[in-house]
């Protein structure tokens, strides 16, 4: 599809306004308007920048290995070893107490460097530590010295009945508190992280790129002070231990032992995400301000087409749901996009009666709870005339249907159900669809599973009425021709109209009335089930 860099996604306030026009003109009555029916449709999942992992999977099962993978993710790079290899995890914080166990004896070790030995079992660990000096049978425990190494003997040690490999440092927050931090090989920590981050049953070589990532990402993340380098989740990377550690991941990690994506020799920030949705995005396509980097720049994506997440939505959002989401002042009036080459909208205009507001895509996808910046808002609204439609006459709706290349126009049946009566194609968001209904009914736009507001065409009765020459009565006709329908002859009073006699209509939709008629303007007037009441054009008899 083509991408417009300052496309216009939606004036909600295209619909047609008119006046009340006297009997016989061509002027549109007053539209009777429901309210817009907006909606968000897009593709990909997460930020887009660096590596898409369905698309890496898509890649490797084309054949593809995993540097090469990598290399057109991130255009520029090279493959070559890390010097780093032990990093440090925080698993805990602000923590009053933690427990701290193992299947067979350990140690802890003192920040004065003394180490004690501890048998196999649970131990509770707070901002106080107690031992007693094992070679001294009378000794009373006396107090360790922070921060505190727990050290494994062999088997792991588990915090909190989780399973890490490395040792656990404690350390001091304040008075009260503690902190609790992984201190373990490079690529120990990565085994709990790969498949905590892609599936561990994808192609290996799609396992290897994302474990050749995630070594690169850590790297180029570490953080200085608070005596950690890693957060163990999405503000870094997710990191669950022993327990979820693979095989499968693990042989990819092992491949790759050491492994990291480099750019003139220096560690890449190789960010990665789920789904592209068909291309990734460049940097500036995320954070506008931002310098450009060489190797976080769009690519083309063909193969993510495999991610149930590639397309996604369309997704329904009232008028109002949406201008609260978006905090707009007053009601909703129009929404702008202003998307990057790559397709991921960089700024949202919302307009409100009251004001504007201007927001990022990504602020706009956390407030929506979308999967990725690259989005379109469309919008459904249908309008029709206020006034009734005489039986066997046509109505002209008018409609706005932005962000679709096609839509249904439903009517509302009998018995409840929605029938689609016609397929329209938007001629610069607008549709104007004629329709002529056998009674009174409701109308609907529909894309999808997204419907319009319906709006109600109200029918009224076609009703003829003739006096003859001789002034001898009245006689008329009623359409659709039904029996036993009363119609009402009126006689115009000043401004009112005032009952003369009510007759019931033949088989053929036909009544008479005997009687004479004296001077006067008289109309007839009639009320069916299913209809608005119906009025014949006024006749004036002279005196």
């Amino acid at each position: 599809m083509s991408i417009r860099p300052f496309a216009t996604v939606l004036f909600a306030a295209l619909f047609l306004t008119g006046s009340a026009a006297p009997s016989g003109s061509m002027t549109e009555p007053p539209a009777v308007l429901a309210q817009p029916t907006f909606f968000i449709s897009g593709h990909g999942w997460g930020h887009g920048l660096g590596l898409s992992q369905y698309g890496a999977y898509g890649y490797a099962q084309h054949g593809w290995k995993y540097d090469r993978i990598l290399k057109h993710y991130y255009p520029g790079t090279t493959i070559g070893p890390s010097t780093i290899k032990r990093v440090r995890v925080l698993l805990g914080d602000g923590l009053k107490r933690v427990t701290i166990s193992s299947k067979s004896p350990f140690q802890v070790v003192g920040a004065d460097g003394s180490s004690y030995p501890l048998d196999a079992g649970a131990y509770t660990v707070g901002p106080a530590f107690k031992l007693a000096d094992p070679t001294d049978p009378l000794a009373k425990p006396q107090p360790l010295m922070y921060p505190l190494e727990f050290r494994t003997g062999t088997q792991a040690l588990a915090l909190n009945g989780r399973a890490y490999r490395g040792s656990l440092r404690v350390l001091k927050v304040g008075t009260a508190k503690i902190r609790i931090v992984n201190v373990v090989d490079l690529d120990f920590y990565l085994r709990g992280v790969v498949p905590s981050e892609m599936p561990k049953d994808w192609a290996p070589e799609a396992l290897k790129a994302q474990a050749v990532a995630a070594r690169s990402y850590a790297l180029s993340h570490l953080h200085s002070g608070g005596g950690f380098d890693l957060y163990p989740d999405t503000r870094d990377q997710v990191y669950l231990g022993i327990p979820h550690e693979a095989p499968t991941t693990t042989a990819a990690v092992t491949a790759t032992a050491g492994q990291v994506v480099l750019y003139k020799g220096k560690v890449a920030s190789t960010y990665f995400f789920s789904t592209s949705g068909g291309r990734t995005a460049s940097l500036q396509d995320v954070y506008p301000d931002a310098p450009p980097v060489p190797y976080l720049v769009s690519v083309s994506d063909p193969y993510d087409t495999i991610s149930p997440y590639h397309d996604w939505g369309p997704y329904r959002f009232t008028t109002k749901k949406l201008a609260r989401s978006l905090k707009v002042p007053g009601k909703l009036v129009d929404v702008q996009t202003v998307a990057a080459p790559s397709g991921r909208v960089r700024s949202v205009v919302a307009t409100g009666s009251k004001g504007q507001v201007i927001a990022t895509g990504g602020e706009v996808r956390t407030a929506l709870g979308l999967r990725s910046t690259w989005f379109s808002v469309g919008v459904l609204a249908l309008g029709a005339p206020a006034s009734p439609v005489t039986y066997g006459s046509s109505a002209a709706l008018s409609g706005t249907a932005r962000g679709v290349s096609s839509v249904a126009l439903q009517q509302r049946a009998a018995a409840g159900d929605w029938k689609t009566v016609a397929q329209l194609t938007p001629r610069g968001g607008l549709v104007t669809p004629k329709v002529k209904p056998d009674a009174s009914t409701k109308f609907r736009l529909v894309v999808g599973t997204i419907a319009s507001d319906p709006v109600s065409v109200a029918v009224a009765p076609s009703i003829r009425l003739h006096v003859p020459s001789d002034l001898t009565g009245f006689w008329g006709t009623v359409k659709p021709t039904t029996a036993g329908v009363t119609v009402a002859i009126q006689r115009q009073v000043g401004a009112a109209w005032r009952l003369v006699v009510r007759e019931k209509t033949t088989d053929q939709g036909r009544f008479t009335v005997a009687r004479a008629v004296t001077a006067g303007t008289y109309r007839a007037r009639v009320s069916a089930r299913g209809f608005a009441p119906g009025f014949s054009r006024p006749v004036t008899v002279a005196g």
